[in-house]
C-alpha cells in the first residue's frame, strides 16, 4: 500500500506538467463595425464585418449569389452606396495617398484589399488584417461621412491606379459603427 505522502509529490508534478500544456487562449474578437451588402437591384449578397482582437483589425467578408471567380474589393471613403453602380461610395479610402495596389512600387492605400474568391455555388469569404491597426485607422475608418465596402465585377490586377482595373461595382455595404 502507497501512503499518501508518497503520492503527494508525484500528484503534484502530473499537475504542474498538464498546466505547463495549456496554451493561453487568445482574446475574445470585439465586434467594431458590420455593413449589410447588396448588389445593384437591392438584394442581399452577404455581410461584412470589422473585429478588433488585441491590437489587430479584421475585416471579415462572406458573400453569396455572385458570379464564380475572383473579385475586387475595397473600402471606399463615402458610406453612402446608392445603385445601381454605387458610385456614391467615392473613390477608395486613402488616406496616405498612395497609388492602388500591394504590387505598385508606390502603393499599397489602407482601401487596397485582397480579391475575394467565389466559388461556383456563388460564395466566398476572407479575413484580411487591415494594415495600421490604429487609432489613426479607426479614426480614417469611421470619420464624419462613414466608409463603404464595394464588390468588383472582376478581380483586382494589385497594380493598376486608381482601381486594380477590377470592372464595375457589383455590390455595396455601409460600415456602420458598433461601438
Amino acid at each position: 500500500m502507497i501512503s499518501k505522502a508518497a503520492t503527494a509529490p508525484l500528484a503534484c508534478c502530473l499537475l504542474l506538467e498538464a498546466c505547463a500544456d495549456v496554451q493561453s487562449t487568445p482574446p475574445m474578437a470585439a465586434l467594431l463595425a458590420e455593413a449589410s451588402l447588396q448588389n445593384s437591384t437591392g438584394a442581399p449578397v452577404g455581410k461584412a464585418s470589422i473585429e478588433q482582437r488585441g491590437a489587430e483589425l479584421a475585416l471579415v467578408v462572406n458573400v453569396k449569389g455572385l458570379s464564380p471567380g475572383p473579385h475586387g474589393i475595397h473600402l471606399h471613403t463615402t458610406g453612402k452606396c446608392e445603385a445601381p453602380g454605387f458610385t456614391t461610395a467615392g473613390g477608395h479610402l486613402n488616406p496616405t495617398s498612395h497609388q492602388h495596389g500591394t504590387m505598385n512600387p508606390a502603393g499599397p492605400h489602407l482601401g487596397d484589399l485582397p480579391n475575394i474568391v467565389v466559388t461556383s455555388d456563388g460564395r466566398g469569404s476572407l479575413r484580411h488584417s487591415i494594415a495600421g491597426s490604429g487609432q489613426d485607422t479607426l479614426a480614417n475608418l469611421f470619420d464624419a461621412d462613414g466608409t463603404a465596402l464595394v464588390v468588383h465585377a472582376g478581380p483586382d490586377d494589385y497594380a493598376t491606379d486608381p482601381s486594380g482595373n477590377s470592372g464595375g461595382r457589383i455590390a455595396c455595404g455601409v460600415l456602420t459603427r458598433m461601438r
